[in-house]
């Protein structure tokens, strides 16, 4: 191998390195980690709204508070109510008379889908936060 030929391979061989333990951050963007597990009976006549498919309801809980929407039989959706434009701000979105929006126009001027947290409509880039959930038929668990 001849002294040109080492350079490139160098080269490469320093660059895998370096990517490998860069700068990597795990700094997220967006609304505070709020720490959430919460369980409820979806079959209690306070969650009538979460009985059917494409129902939704507001609950306690996250950084913001909660909208939890039902997308099928056996799965939910739960977002943190709390903008993630200018988090700092603590906007609050609401579902508008769609019910399939959940905007803020006074404070962060967003909107996005209650289906999966999507962005809609900006400044806003990052979606709503999402929580896990896991459902058993009657008990929806709601957790991060």
């Amino acid at each position: 191998m001849t002294r040109n030929q080492r350079i490139p391979l160098i080269t490469l061989c320093s660059f895998f390195l370096l990517g490998g333990t860069g700068c990597k951050k795990d700094e997220r963007g967006g609304v505070p980690l709020t720490p959430l597990d919460i369980s409820i009976n979806v079959n209690n006549p306070s969650y009538i709204d979460l009985s059917v498919p494409g129902g939704w309801l507001y609950l306690s809980g996250g950084s913001q508070g909660l909208i939890v929407y039902r997308a099928s039989n056996d799965e939910f959706v739960a977002l943190d109510r709390h903008c993630p434009y200018q988090p700092t701000e603590l906007c609050r979105v609401v579902v508008d008379e769609s019910e399939i929006q959940a905007r803020d126009t006074t404070c962060c001027h967003s909107s996005f889908l209650i289906t999966d947290g999507s962005v809609l409509e900006g400044p806003a880039a990052l979606n709503l936060q999402r929580y896990n959930t896991s459902f058993n038929g009657t008990i929806l668990r709601i957790y991060n």
